[in-house]
């Protein structure tokens, strides 16, 4: 495949707002998911990792005459730091693409609606508008594209964004996903019985399931021809590889043997135009359901060999929760910062390894990038599997 430049990164989280606060929150922070706020959440187990309130932009509040919610005001401000960290704002008009990965998209305010008001009919618009409030905020006139297949969503986007742009399509594109609390997915989750008491344990025998979090991530990606030529070489990192498939299996549950989930590894692998033994650090899709950490363990040692044991992973969902749809992005923001800075940040402490998850989550200090590339898993319901392989230095 051809290589991706990545110019551009901004991310909310629980951590905060902004790349730097994002970066020394994976090292040193260790928050907790904390109960949601809304009277209206009656449920076992209504808990989230949520963005801080003063890192949510009350701006833009409105597209054409209706309210945006939580997520599309989370996704403008993502996108407004990846442009100004890729020095690529004030491009109103410019024929762009905007590729951009939802779950729920502005459902929270619709549920709030439902609760706080009698629901007349005329005082919401659609829920997945978050594309097209980047696209207003933005005054972008390329493709305008939303991907919402569950919590790989955002790692789908990324690599549509790449393919538009390998196809010509389109010089330059923003890509990543956003998700806000949702009341109903919330509630979806604890009625599975898929909801971790005290916070998202991925890897731990402890595990109980995943923890839903807020967060939006976006980056800007660029053909090497156009980032050149305006000066923007070298990036801040590379999408060198990506691969796709689908379990077809089952709406919830993986594949038990994960065939596929290891099909879209090595496509990614492959389109890199390397080969395992380049792969230094893994950020796996990692959710903290008891099968799922299984089947991507192992899948990993089928994927990666022997070297697997000793290949450093970041577990990012046990620092900063499950964003659901902006999963995938979060994690490529951590893998293209990872891949620059040559380091691999501590994961939080296990309470007890996994004997069926035999991976390496080093807890004791930055771990050193050995291998150029980065691995990225993003998984989802249904099946809908999604890898990609990024990479600092200049992979031509």
């Amino acid at each position: 495949m051809e290589p991706v430049a990545i110019t551009g990164l901004g991310v909310l989280c629980c951590l905060g707002s902004g790349t730097d606060v994002f970066w020394r929150g994976l090292a040193t922070a260790r928050p907790a998911p904390a109960p949601v706020g809304d009277p209206h959440a009656r449920m076992p187990l209504p808990i989230c990792y949520a963005v801080p309130d003063g890192a949510v932009p009350d701006r833009p509040d409105h597209l054409g005459g209706l309210p945006l919610g939580r997520a599309s005001r989370m996704a403008v401000a993502a996108a407004r730091q990846a442009l100004a960290d890729a020095r690529l704002t004030g491009m109103a008009g410019a024929p762009y693409a905007i590729v951009v990965g939802t779950g729920m998209g502005d459902s929270g305010l619709h549920e709030q609606h439902r609760c706080d008001s009698p629901p007349d009919g005329k005082e919401l618009g659609p829920v997945f508008v978050v594309g097209s409030a980047l696209g207003d905020a933005l005054g972008w006139t390329g493709p305008c594209i939303s991907v919402s297949n569950a919590c790989s969503a955002g790692g789908f986007a990324l690599t549509v964004a790449a393919d538009l742009i390998r196809a010509g399509e389109a010089d330059v594109a923003l890509a990543g996903g956003a998700d806000a609390y949702s009341r109903v997915a919330l509630a979806c989750f604890n009625r599975l019985g898929a909801i971790d008491p005290l916070r998202c344990r991925p890897f731990d025998a402890r595990r109980r399931g995943t923890v839903f979090a807020e967060g939006a991530a976006m980056l800007v990606l660029e053909s090497a021809l156009h980032a050149e030529r305006r000066g923007a070489l070298p990036p801040t990192a590379w999408l060198l590889g990506d691969g796709w498939s689908c379990d077809a299996h089952h709406p919830t549950a993986p594949e038990p043997q994960g065939q596929q989930i290891r099909r879209a590894m090595r496509a990614a692998i492959e389109g890199s135009g390397s080969d395992a033994d380049a792969i230094g650090c893994v950020i796996p899709h990692g959710t903290g359901t008891a099968l799922n950490d299984v089947v991507e363990s192992r899948a990993l040692h089928a994927v990666i060999g022997p070297r697997c044991a000793r290949l450093p992973l970041y577990s990012l969902k046990a620092l900063v929760g499950h964003t659901g749809g902006a999963a995938g992005a979060l994690a490529a923001v951590t893998g293209a910062l990872i891949a620059r800075r040559r380091a691999v940040p501590p994961n939080a402490p296990l309470d007890e390894p996994d004997p069926d998850c035999p991976v390496w989550l080093p807890d004791g200090g930055p771990t050193p990038l050995t291998g150029r590339h980065v691995l990225v898993n993003a998984y989802a319901f249904g099946g809908n599997n999604v890898s990609f392989v990024l990479a600092g230095g200049d992979p031509r």
